[in-house]
């Protein structure tokens, strides 16, 4: 059945100059939330949504006294930060700290009396490959960042249950859109299109579920306003070979032909499929 949207919230949201947090952030003031953001000093003028600033120089190394003062007066926790440097963060040992700084934010935010805490995870916190991903699914993620996910979703759960606070995971999947980094697939083929120059890739036979990020950003409004529990997989449910998807792009502009497949190497850990079942409930 569909959960009904509870009363506006005060929410406090990490990471809302993010490529993933900025729609969280435009989201929930579409929902009605009032938000406040704890960002880096002079990180303002990239906020896409009105909020109550409180800066920090560091989230994952900030105190537990200010991030308490940080929480206070607040409904609901979205944790949306993490180090996401391309081409370093999947081994960076910054995930340590990333694990750290969050498990004390969500201490300080028990401490202020917020009620309810989201997280975000990751689809590589399953064992892949899996064309079929439910909540349910084994989970065996491969890399340091998908294991400090996991290890932050399951010591929250048990942690924030003892507390009687309500927890949400939401697992990302594979999302593209507005604010990607230019190394990303989706900006890498454009790039390539718009210059007219052939984009090299992979065969392309891998089974991906994609998501639009503004999409995705909407569905954790929704679990912020439904305060629907557990795991969450923030996903279309659509199975698409990476073929599929980027000759879809390509034909935007009648470029397929600048599709130069095969002509990259796939990389050795690149699951031949991750697809998942959503299960976000309905408003």
């Amino acid at each position: 059945m569909p959960q009904p949207k509870t009363a506006d919230k005060r929410v406090l949201l990490t990471g809302a100059t993010g490529f993933v947090g900025r729609h969280i952030h435009r989201a929930l003031v579409a929902e009605g939330h009032a938000v406040r953001v704890l960002i880096r000093p002079g990180s303002n003028a990239r906020l896409v949504a009105p909020a109550d600033v409180v800066e920090t120089a560091d989230l994952f190394a900030e105190t537990p006294a200010a991030l308490e003062r940080a929480c206070q007066g607040i409904d609901t926790l979205v944790h949306a930060a993490w180090y996401v440097e391309p081409g370093r963060y999947l081994e960076a040992a910054e995930n340590l700290a990333c694990l750290s700084g969050s498990l004390t934010l969500a201490c300080a935010a028990a401490r202020a009396g917020i009620g309810h805490v989201v997280g975000l995870g990751t689809c590589f916190e399953y064992a892949l490959p899996s064309e079929r991903l439910t909540v349910a699914s084994p989970l065996g993620p491969t890399t340091l960042y998908a294991t400090a996910k996991l290890a932050l979703q399951t010591t929250l759960a048990r942690h924030l249950a003892n507390e009687g606070i309500g927890f949400s995971w939401a697992r990302l999947f594979y999302l593209y859109g507005e604010g990607e980094h230019p190394s990303r697939l989706v900006p890498h083929v454009r790039a390539a299109l718009a210059a007219g120059q052939p984009a090299k890739l992979s065969a392309g036979t891998q089974l991906r579920d994609f998501l639009d990020v503004q999409v995705a950003g909407g569905m954790i409004a929704r679990i912020v306003s439904g305060e629907q529990a557990g795991a969450i997989n923030v996903c279309s449910g659509r199975a698409v070979t990476l073929r599929a998807f980027v000759e879809a792009i390509a034909d935007e502009t009648g470029q397929r032909d600048l599709l130069d497949f095969g002509s990259a190497p796939a990389r050795a850990t690149d699951p031949a499929a991750v697809v998942g079942v959503p299960n976000l409930a309905p408003q």
